[in-house]
């Protein structure tokens, strides 16, 4: 039986195009698709009489919108969140982060971790993920597995590094591409259209030449997405185009990896020419702006690389991040944006001398925010066809949202105000339920 839910829906149809529907319909079909959103519930139940829908009918204090996207997460890493925040990226990576992803190779710890992201994710609103693992193949799948098992949609990429990291956690060139070849074919025998594997170098600093150029190969016979960071911090971009002799994008362009399904964690640094070819080569970027804070590696303008043509989604980057909320995300992004804002139209940037202000930059909105954590995400990972906003057709990837449930709000508040105050002051207690592809997959916080 199709499910048409009644109430208040929103969503984006682009950066600059919020849709909201005050008394509107979406109905949901059999097979988990989007039959119809709409505005005359009783004109299409005249039209579609043979089937009616069991119906969902939503208060004046809820509203449903598409599930969340989360471009950038390290599934390992969440078993150190909130820690090391203090040190610069390669300090973090050396002391806190190899060491950790190590322990992977114990698959029991592995299963409890895993477990234990997925469940924080989807409580959080996350829908679709695209998550780094480690470079232990068998705990990869674990997480593989784990996806599936609770319904979340997820992109899984093995970590894949043959240099410039510690002897306890390295592969050699044949290990990784052997075992990213077995990892392609492990995911095909799990065998969930939910989840699919990414192809996932670390970065360019973690990997040959010889190795980066392989699992390119690799992505494009096969058709795969692929995952990876770019231009996060000063130190590490110097690192990088001395080895490589290039830029960073050349670096990945050169071994066929900026793709139309590649996404590229932070490009905070990005120069002009390779803000150009990834637009060319239709890479996407997932803005981190946690991470790219608390590591210290920089503030990164995405109004220009929207402008510019490149497509923008978020990330958490847990645990460079210190949240696996996407909405929590989305709010560092504005904070970001205005600070940029600032620092172009204040002249507060650095002292003495005084700085040109740029009067034409504006300020990130909250609207365009939500773009960027629903339908740009999806765009960034190259899954928009599938999720990221309620079109017909699409699958029912959504959040039901309800702002009354943590405090009674002292007045009824328009469509406009709910997302507003969901935004800026609700929390994982807000999303009651979670739904992927049709299927609730989370329900809950009710109301105290």
């Amino acid at each position: 039986m199709p499910t048409a839910f009644l109430g208040t829906i929103v969503h984006t149809k682009s950066f600059n195009e919020f849709e909201s529907i005050k008394n509107g319909f979406l109905v949901v079909g059999d097979d988990g698709k989007i039959l119809c959103l709409g505005k005359d519930y009783q004109a299409w139940l005249s039209n579609n009489k043979a089937n009616r829908p069991e119906e969902v009918v939503l208060s004046d204090y809820q509203f449903l919108m598409p599930g969340f996207v989360d471009c950038h997460i390290h599934a390992p890493q969440y078993a150190q969140v909130g820690l090391g925040l203090d040190m610069p990226l390669l300090d973090w990576l050396n002391t806190y982060t190899f060491p950790l992803e190590a322990k992977f190779s114990d698959l029991e710890y592995a299963q409890r971790v895993y477990k234990s992201v997925v469940e924080a994710t989807l409580r959080s609103g996350t829908t679709l993920a695209s998550y780094f693992a480690t470079n232990n193949l068998p705990s990869t799948l674990i997480l593989a597995r784990e996806a599936v098992r609770q319904g979340q949609r997820a992109l899984i990429g093995k970590v894949c590094s043959n240099c410039n990291s510690p002897d306890f956690y390295v592969e050699t060139l044949e290990e990784s591409v052997t075992n990213t070849k077995e990892f392609v074919a492990a995911m095909k025998d799990i065998g969930s259209p939910l989840v699919l594997p990414t192809i996932t170098p670390r970065f360019a600093l973690s990997c040959t030449k010889e190795l980066l150029k392989q699992l390119g190969d690799i992505a494009k016979e096969n058709d795969l997405h692929i995952q990876s960071h770019i231009s996060e911090n000063l130190a590490e971009i110097e690192v990088v185009k001395g080895i490589f002799k290039t830029s960073y994008a050349g670096a990945y362009d050169e071994a066929g990896l900026l793709t139309k399904k590649t996404v590229m964690a932070h490009g905070v640094h990005l120069e002009d020419a390779e803000v150009q070819l990834l637009k060319e080569r239709g890479t996407s970027v997932a803005h981190c702006p946690a991470s790219n804070t608390m590591l210290g590696s920089g503030i990164c303008d995405i109004q220009r690389l929207i402008n510019s043509g490149v497509t923008v989604g978020l990330g958490t980057d847990v645990s460079g991040g210190n949240s696996v909320s996407i909405q929590d995300a989305l709010l560092r992004a504005l904070d970001i944006s205005k600070h940029l804002d600032f620092f172009k139209k204040q002249n507060i940037i650095g002292t003495g001398e005084a700085k040109t202000q740029d009067s034409s930059y504006k300020q990130l909105k909250y609207k365009q925010a939500l773009y960027l954590a629903t339908l740009g995400g999806a765009k960034a990972l190259a899954m928009d066809h599938l999720t990221g906003n309620f079109e017909a057709g699409k699958e029912f990837d959504a959040l039901l949202v309800d702002v009354s449930v943590v405090d009674d709000p002292i007045r009824l508040l328009n469509v406009d105000e709910m997302v507003e105050k969901f935004i800026y002051t609700g929390s994982d207690r807000n999303i009651i339920e979670v739904f992927v592809s049709g299927s609730r997959v989370k329900k809950g916080c009710l109301k105290d």
